[in-house]
């Protein structure tokens, strides 16, 4: 079920009125159910993984907390529901085996690891291999499993993943309720592509009951129409375009080619970032709140900022459960740089199994680097010339931004490779068609129409984010209801001249 289809109009127009008709536990289940219907409409089967997953890493998170404090844990199970006291039972019966607290912890990334390896990433590994074993003369018989990729499977691995990462630091006390727990990690908004909420940031925000309340309503209401914005009017308008250059670079100029790299970041930039607008509004609509995804990313003035700024759930995470226990920056220069590699090479391979993807990742883990190296040679130097701040600002963000360009022209390829194209050659058709400047000028463009459309809504993006950067106004801010009406009101309308209604589903809906 894809949040721009005329089937998810219908389940929360049936939800809300059950959500907000319920209270205590049977809230929770309304809100757990849902959940189960609104995943499994794409694929039931796939409902039992999360289920699997959701179930066990509960147990691990009990496993781990009944060794650091057994007497408090026991008193929890002996006394909750008969889930708990079975759970309980047998977290006393492996309690005898004596294994450490990080052996458990490693049973959970292992048992988590393993799903998403096997589902992510078995085909491409085992497709590698074999390539080796043919280079070698050797024809091997085996053949590759056609396995599907469950959706949401990397964002619900990583949630679960930092609950029992963070009760094992001791940082979150374990849930005991399996209830809660599994509403958490399946909870429907950020359920198939993020952001990857934290059980740190939302266990406790369910330990009452949301009331219905009207300026929270409007606030999250408006939040989703602006997502709506950004993936229907643009990156469902613009991707057409995107689509047409990437599949055959080779018969367009220059500027056809440089305008459809831009679209596509334009495009990736509103379908993910709408996505989570959705999200954001819904939890919002519902008395929860979700941590900000996005953050005007293409204003970025250099990588490190840029990483605040663009899927922030995610490069937080892998800040804080692997580039920080790796050492950080913590261990010199040469160390920092490592660390920075395999953060991003490891975030390049989350993305998807492709070549292209974790080259992706090695571009942003060499701006990382040479940003360190160059970057104070850069200060000192617009400090000698006497550079403007403005003039600086410009010319590190344009830089970002370019770079960015590049680095997006592999990852656009490696979804090529995904469905069974050539990543690379793709790639390499692109930029040496834009490098060559053969058809640089607007009148070589095809569908200029589209082109101007296209560039039309990216300015008024960019308005509302400058606007809203400058003057820090948002929807939730503004109070006036004539004025809040108008606002609506013109989304919709913009959506309804503008917008393309044939349900694409959301880019990271394959990661």
């Amino acid at each position: 079920m894809v949040f721009n289809s005329l089937t998810f109009l219908i389940f929360i127009l049936l939800f809300f009125p059950l959500y907000f008709g319920t209270k205590g536990r049977m809230r929770t289940w309304v809100c757990l159910v849902a959940s189960y219907i609104f995943y499994g409409w794409w694929d039931w089967r796939f409902l039992s993984l999360i289920v699997f997953s959701t179930v066990m890493d509960w147990w691990f998170g009990l496993w781990i907390s009944y060794n650091d404090a057994p007497e408090e844990t026991r008193e929890r199970c002996e006394n909750g529901s008969l889930v708990l006291q079975f759970f309980g039972r047998l977290t006393r019966w492996v309690h005898g085996l004596q294994l450490q607290r990080r052996t458990i912890l490693v049973f959970s990334m292992a048992m988590n690891l393993g799903f998403l390896g096997f589902f992510k990433y078995f085909g491409f590994f085992a497709d590698n291999l074999a390539a080796m074993i043919r280079e070698m003369g050797i024809t091997p018989s085996w053949t590759t499993l056609h396995i599907i990729l469950p959706v949401g499977i990397s964002f619900y691995t990583f949630q679960s993943m930092s609950y029992t990462i963070d009760v094992y630091r001791r940082e979150l006390p374990w849930e005991p309720s399996l209830l809660k727990f599994a509403t958490f990690i399946a909870l429907f908004p950020q359920l198939v592509a993020g952001p990857i909420v934290r059980a740190a940031d939302f266990l406790y925000q369910m330990s009452e009951d949301k009331r219905f309340d009207w300026n929270r309503w409007n606030s999250g209401m408006g939040r989703v129409l602006w997502g709506f914005f950004k993936k229907i009017a643009i990156a469902d308008s613009i991707a057409p375009f995107v689509d047409q250059c990437f599949a055959a670079p080779e018969t367009f100029g220059s500027m056809h080619l440089l305008i459809g790299v831009v679209f596509y970041s334009f495009q990736i930039y509103c379908d993910f970032s709408g996505y989570s607008d959705i999200a954001i509004g819904l939890a919002r609509m519902m008395g929860y709140t979700f941590p900000e995804n996005f953050r005007t990313p293409y204003f970025s003035k250099s990588f490190s900022e840029f990483w605040t700024r663009w899927h922030i759930s995610l490069s937080s995470w892998l800040r804080d459960y692997l580039y920080i226990p790796l050492g950080g920056n913590r261990n010199g220069k040469l160390s920092t740089y490592k660390n920075n590699m395999l953060t991003m090479l490891l975030g390049g391979l989350w993305h998807g199994a492709n070549w292209a993807f974790v080259f992706w990742g090695f571009l942003h883990g060499m701006y990382l680097v040479l940003q360190r190296i160059v970057g104070p040679r850069w200060r000192s130097l617009a400090r000698s010339i006497r550079l403007p701040r403005l003039a600086d600002d410009a010319v590190s963000i344009f830089t970002v931004y370019v770079l960015t360009l590049v680095a997006w022209v592999f990852f656009r390829s490696g979804s090529i490779g995904l469905a069974g194209g050539d990543s690379f050659a793709t790639a390499g058709k692109v930029l040496s068609g834009i490098a060559s400047l053969e058809g640089f000028s607007f009148s070589a463009v095809i569908n200029k129409f589209q082109v101007i459309k296209g560039f039309l809504l990216i300015g008024a993006l960019l308005f509302v984010e400058i606007s809203n950067t400058r003057m820090r106004w948002n929807v939730r801010q503004v109070e006036q209801p004539a004025l809040r009406l108008i606002l609506f009101s013109v989304l919709l309308w913009v959506l309804a001249f503008f917008g393309s209604f044939g349900a694409n589903a959301f880019i990271y809906f394959q990661f």
